[in-house]
């Protein structure tokens, strides 16, 4: 029998990092529809009211106080009897900062509990931004104790100085555990969520709701996907990914303790939300940045053409505008697949030929490049002149240009900089080649939930049988130069996502010479990498926030076995003095 009841409301929103008005409206909003569920208390993000995850701007004295004063005046508004707000925000108390959750109840702030285990690997970096806080109690809310873990706070990673935060909780008497996140997609990351969850149930024997924000920023793309487990580990409620959602979930106190049963949305997997990823991502990069819309160049071959379907599911037809730009090598089945894609996807599109510009660049420079042979220069001279007129028409109209190299042609360099690296955003930049392909057949299968464009078949097939090719000279093809995409892209993910030696690639079956290529091309472009523009992550390390190399940087491994340690040449007594220095 029912003794007690007990209504949550999860706001999965998607707040803009540095908009503290409009977080503060968002969650009002929630609130709302919470008054209207009768819920006792409505709960937020991680860091909600900043925008997660603010990096250096958290550090602005003037930041801190306007979120402070917004968390106030929310705070004020409670009074009116209406459900309390559990709400992240960053909070300054004693001279230290801190990645804080506060409770707003009958007018006031009635409690703040602070993250205290701070994560410090991937894309993460708030050791240098936040203190760490002590673990604390549950917060009191409409007679219930709520325990608050905040992200990291639930992850246990077997370390001295990892805080048991979960333990401390259920050792206070905690009843529910709601966990607010700013945890970023990543594939699979679903399934680890939740192991995570299973396991700290298990541990304390308390259900756990698990609440994590949506959207897109910069680089990052969180998905969502909200859930809530039961004591007992069945699944109480699944919320949709990728999208904006507010629900109450009714919570019944029985003689086990709290149960709940609320809805279970199915969720996407592998490819299909890899795919909804990216257009989440170009949709908020382009929305929170204030473009009225993007442009892209239109080769024909199968990255624009993804990069393309993408625009259009994440901001319609009506505000994407494809341009194709021919040279001489353009082949004339590239031309009409290049329109015949434009008009699968209804976009703006014009052909602008390119052959009186790099004539002009050409008889330009004839005189210093007298008696010199043609080579790379001449084919980078036409994606520069493609990159320049792309520009030229984004400066004009306004539109971002996106760019549309793959994960496979970053890696070894296989772009031109200032040519067809020019762009504001890139929503394929962490996709291998191999992936693009998928991606774009399965695009011409299924339409996901949310997207713009139209159904069916909106990529040609023949750009996807076709080989691979940047069309800069007589019958090119990307394999004339680089190993079959199914190899490259097989040793780049043991080279970047797992960083493993190349003697063990070899090992597993690999050619010696293709994976000393390989790796010297990841590493000389580097610099390449450094000037790409930004784009979604999608796999466990992506260029940029996951892998930070150096530019400058002499050391290549060799493909030898690796030397085993010699402890002996190891005194004694050096670890001891060096921890007694450093004390």
């Amino acid at each position: 029998m029912t003794e007690y009841e007990f209504r949550l409301t999860l706001a999965q929103l998607n707040p803009s990092v540095g908009d503290i008005e409009g977080n503060a409206a968002k969650a009002r909003a929630a609130r709302e529809k919470a008054r209207a569920d009768l819920a006792d208390v409505v709960v937020f993000p991680e860091l909600f009211i900043a925008g997660y995850p603010p990096e250096d701007l958290v550090l602005k004295p003037a930041f801190q106080a306007a979120c402070r004063a917004a968390i106030e005046q929310l705070a004020r508004e409670t009074a009116d009897g209406g459900p309390a707000m559990l709400i992240g925000t960053p909070w300054v108390e004693e001279g230290k900062l801190f990645n804080a959750c506060a409770l707003l109840d009958q007018g006031r702030i009635a409690a703040l509990r602070f993250k205290a285990n701070l994560p410090n690997y991937g894309v993460f970096d708030e050791k240098r931004l936040f203190a760490r806080g002590v673990p604390s109690g549950p917060v009191t809310i409409s007679g219930v104790r709520i325990g608050v873990p905040i992200c990291e706070d639930i992850w246990l990673e077997e370390s001295e100085d990892y805080e048991n935060v979960v333990e401390t909780l259920a050792e206070t008497g905690a009843e529910i555990l709601v966990v607010p996140n700013g945890s970023p997609y990543g594939r699979d990351k679903g399934d680890l969520r939740l192991s995570v969850a299973v396991a700290r149930i298990t541990e304390s024997g308390l259900p756990l709701v698990y609440l994590n924000e949506v959207g897109g920023q910069d680089e990052l793309v969180f998905d969502g996907a909200s859930f809530a487990l039961n004591g007992d580990l069945t699944v109480a409620a699944q919320l949709p990914a990728f999208e904006e959602h507010v629900t109450t979930l009714l919570w019944q106190r029985c003689r086990g303790g709290w149960h709940c049963s609320g809805p279970i949305v199915e969720q996407p997997d592998g490819d299909k939300a890899d795919y909804a990823a990216c257009v989440l991502g170009l949709r908020d990069y382009v929305a929170k940045n204030g473009f009225p819309g993007v442009l892209l160049g239109i080769s024909g071959g199968i990255d624009s053409a993804l990069c393309a379907a993408i625009a259009v599911d994440a901001l319609g037809a009506d505000q994407v505008h494809g341009v194709m730009l021919p040279y001489r090598y353009t082949a004339p089945h590239s031309i009409a697949d290049a329109g015949e894609l434009a008009g699968h996807l209804g976009i703006r599109y014009e052909v602008l030929p390119i052959a009186e510009a790099v004539s002009g660049f050409e008889t330009i420079l004839s005189g210093i490049f007298k008696n010199l042979p043609l080579d790379i220069t001449e084919e980078n001279l036409q994606a520069r002149t493609r990159g320049t007129l792309l520009m030229a028409i984004s400066n004009k109209t306004g539109l971002m240009v996106v760019t549309t190299g793959n994960k496979s042609e970053m890696s070894v360099g296989y772009a031109t900089l200032y040519g067809d690296m020019n762009g504001g955003f890139n929503p394929i930049k962490d996709i291998y080649k191999t992936q693009v392909f998928r991606l774009a057949a399965l695009r011409n299968a299924w339409k996901p939930a949310g997207a713009l464009g139209p159904a069916g078949e909106v990529i040609p097939p023949d750009i996807i049988a076709r080989p691979p090719t940047a069309e800069l000279r007589e019958n090119q093809t990307d394999q004339d130069s680089l190993p079959p995409y199914d190899v490259l892209d097989a040793i780049l993910e043991r080279l970047v996502e797992r960083e493993e030696p190349l003697e063990a690639i070899i090992a597993a079956g690999f050619y010696r010479d293709t994976v000393t290529r390989i790796d010297h091309l990841l590493n000389v472009a580097e610099y390449k990498r450094r000037q790409a523009a930004p784009g979604v992550k999608v796999t466990r390390k992506n260029f940029g926030r996951d892998r930070r190399y150096p530019i400058t940087n002499r050391f290549r491994d060799e493909g030898k076995p690796l030397p085993a340690p010699d402890e002996t040449l190891v005194s004694r007594g050096s670890r001891a003095s060096i921890d007694a220095f450093e004390g």
